[in-house]
């Protein structure tokens, strides 16, 4: 009886944890330009800044996925990373413009060089739009 009993169970417990019926999503990710952004005129060493970005997300199915940030000596390069379920209806309405931002600790003397993602050109080039930031005593 108790063979019967745990054989019973253990089907229970395996039909019930089949795999076959749940796909995990699936998602496509991308960069987005910059449309805008506020950066101060100028920093001082040491204090920490807030840049505040702003991007138009492509359809009302993208979804922040936070800032791309790398550095290169005094050069950051910046833009939006985004998220799409895929299989999922969008629709066709542009949503507004969007805002994200980061905090900016300022570590050394000079000056640093924001370049900031606007998309590709014709050939398929990336553009960027560069700010210099001095930083001052």
């Amino acid at each position: 009886m108790k063979k019967i009993l745990l054989f019973l169970t253990l089907m229970v417990a395996f039909s019930s944890c089949s795999l076959d019926n749940d796909t995990p999503d699936t998602y496509t990710f991308s960069v987005l330009p910059v449309e805008s952004y506020e950066v101060p005129a100028s920093f001082t060493l040491g204090q920490t800044y807030e840049i505040k970005l702003k991007y138009q997300k492509p359809s009302s199915c993208h979804i922040f996925q936070g800032i791309y940030y790398t550095k290169d000596l005094n050069k950051r390069t910046i833009a939006i990373q985004a998220a799409v379920k895929d299989n999922q209806v969008c629709t066709l309405e542009v949503p507004p413009l969007s805002e994200a931002s980061f905090n900016f600790l300022v570590t050394s003397t000079g000056s640093y060089v924001f370049k900031f993602y606007k998309g590709k050109d014709t050939n398929g080039e990336n553009i960027f739009e560069e700010v210099e930031i001095q930083v001052v005593d």
